[in-house]
């Protein structure tokens, strides 16, 4: 027998007998009794980052890259029947006055997160617990740092190649336009001209009233010349004025235009941010952030 058997049998035995003796005596009521230890403090720390698993998504997930493929490979399959087609026109209804028949053919593209990546500033808003700011956006905008998103460079440089003009809408500050400009033709994107990029917020023509961030007047003034094959974003604002920015009020405003999904309009992800997350909470920024998250919650369907 090992000694490691012998000294568990020893072990055993004793453990045999105390089963048999009699229970232990009641302690006194003035005995003392064992404390139970006091749980650890967690420590403090920040509110979780809504935006963590959206930016880890976008800039890791396979899944977001073959989506941009996708969608840009589709739009080049479809690309030589719309310029053959004289009345193949993606603008809204209300947004195209007379024909387009013999008119040059154009693409409009939204830039950011639709032709030029911008999660790296989205993953430094993360890691370092705060909220988008545009000081902190216009310097990531004069780094001219975004790089192609999948299939983008590819889209529009075939676009180019087969006689279609490139046109890209931004609402961008117009004080970013050279850097803009720079980052585009750095990254490799066809550009026309100056003119075919549209930047917001600014005066952009005197025939263009633009309504906040809306982009229809610059649809409206590249409509003058060119019939728009195709329109790309990440943003329901890129196809068509939002008039309610509600959940409803969205939905509402695609409906019509259900049958140009992936068609005549292509729609690309974008969970990091937009406005259908302010559609979520009244479109008020200026409430508290738990407010605001307790409104998301609220909406979401259990």
């Amino acid at each position: 027998m090992s000694p490691t058997f012998r000294v568990s049998a020893v072990l055993l035995a004793a453990g045999l007998l105390g089963a048999c003796a009699a229970p232990a005596p009641r302690k006194t009521a003035d005995a003392a009794l064992p404390v139970a230890p006091a749980p650890t403090a967690k420590p403090a720390g920040p509110a979780p980052n809504d935006n963590l698993n959206a930016v880890a998504w976008a800039q890791t997930a396979i899944e977001h890259d073959l989506i941009y493929r996708e969608v840009y490979r589709n739009a080049t399959e479809k690309l030589a029947h719309a310029i053959k087609d004289k009345n193949w026109d993606a603008l809204p209804k209300d947004e195209r006055s007379g024909s387009a028949q013999r008119l040059a053919p154009a693409v409009i593209l939204d830039i950011d997160e639709t032709v030029l990546d911008n999660l790296p500033y989205q993953a430094r808003l993360v890691r370092d617990d705060k909220n988008f700011d545009e000081f902190s956006w216009a310097q990531w905008c004069r780094e001219k740092a975004a790089k192609p998103l999948p299939g983008a460079l590819e889209f529009t440089r075939y676009a180019a190649e087969h006689g279609v003009k490139v046109f890209y809408l931004s609402n961008r500050a117009q004080d970013l336009n050279d850097a803009t400009l720079d980052n585009l033709r750095s990254a490799g994107f066809p550009l026309a001209s100056d003119e075919t990029v549209f930047l917001g917020l600014g005066t952009i023509n005197k025939d263009c009233e633009q309504i906040g961030t809306e982009k229809g007047c610059r649809r409206r003034l590249i409509a003058q010349k060119h019939r728009v094959l195709m329109q790309f974003g990440d943003q329901l604002g890129d196809f068509v004025d939002v008039l309610a920015n509600t959940v409803d009020g969205r939905r509402a405003m695609v409906e019509p235009y259900l049958d140009w999904i992936g068609d005549r309009w292509f729609v690309l992800p974008n969970p990091t941010y937009g406005s259908w997350e302010p559609a979520l909470f009244n479109n008020d920024w200026a409430q508290p952030e738990g407010r605001r998250r307790a409104a998301k919650i609220e909406k979401l369907q259990k």
